[in-house]
């Protein structure tokens, strides 16, 4: 992949670059309704609602979350608040970047320009791009593109907004079904997955893979 310069480098944002702290925020609000034996199954559960909900039609991200925990709730005979589901949503824009992030994201950002596709909302996403101390061409997210990865239409959104095509990007992220898988179809050759641990590696879709963003730099030749 040294040899391949591409016109940008595209990044996923939270838990690629941002640390996703949902599963944090879960455990701790749920910890009284639901057995500590059983928590991972239940955020499990959770991270699995939030999907379906951004398969159909474009919705307010705030929309997204409340359906997800009160879905999961249901599923698990347990009471919720509505207000506890807009906690997850407005402590958002405090979350900052993976310790692994700033360093080799600067470094990068030297030699190419940097832009994030996002699911995220317009209202959350700049403060969150602000902690990551890297300059970014463009930011993208599902609100500006009426639609959230893996939809393709986010990606086709980015490739309008920046003029480009598949062949013109390097693609990183650390999810394979929001955003490689997709990337995949949609002949980005040019992929490369952070394995943060989210979800198991899936060689077939034609990515390189490092442990954190400490490898990008070497992923480039720099």
């Amino acid at each position: 992949m040294t040899q391949f310069r591409p016109k940008y480098i595209t990044f996923d944002c939270y838990g690629t670059l941002t640390w996703f702290q949902m599963s944090r925020i879960a455990a701790e609000m749920f910890k009284d309704r639901v057995p500590a034996d059983r928590m991972d199954r239940f955020i499990e559960d959770f991270a699995s609602y939030r999907f379906d909900e951004i398969l159909g039609d474009w919705k307010p991200y705030d929309r997204v979350i409340a359906n997800a925990v009160g879905r999961t709730c249901r599923a698990w005979g347990i009471d919720f608040a509505d207000t506890e589901a807009r906690f997850y949503y407005d402590d958002i824009p405090n979350w900052g970047p993976h310790p692994d992030v700033p360093a080799p994201l600067a470094r990068v950002a030297e030699h190419y320009s940097l832009v994030i596709l996002s699911n995220a909302s317009d209202d959350q996403i700049q403060s969150n791009v602000d902690k990551l101390g890297a300059p970014f061409h463009a930011v993208f997210t599902a609100q500006q593109a009426g639609a959230y990865k893996p939809r393709f239409r986010a990606f086709e959104y980015m490739f309008d907004q920046l003029g480009c095509g598949p062949s013109d990007v390097l693609h990183v992220s650390s999810s394979l079904r929001y955003d490689l898988m997709p990337a995949h179809a949609l002949r980005i050759e040019n992929k490369v997955y952070v394995n943060r641990g989210y979800e198991p590696s899936v060689p077939g879709y034609g990515y390189h893979e490092i442990p954190d963003l400490g490898g990008l730099p070497g992923v480039l030749g720099l």
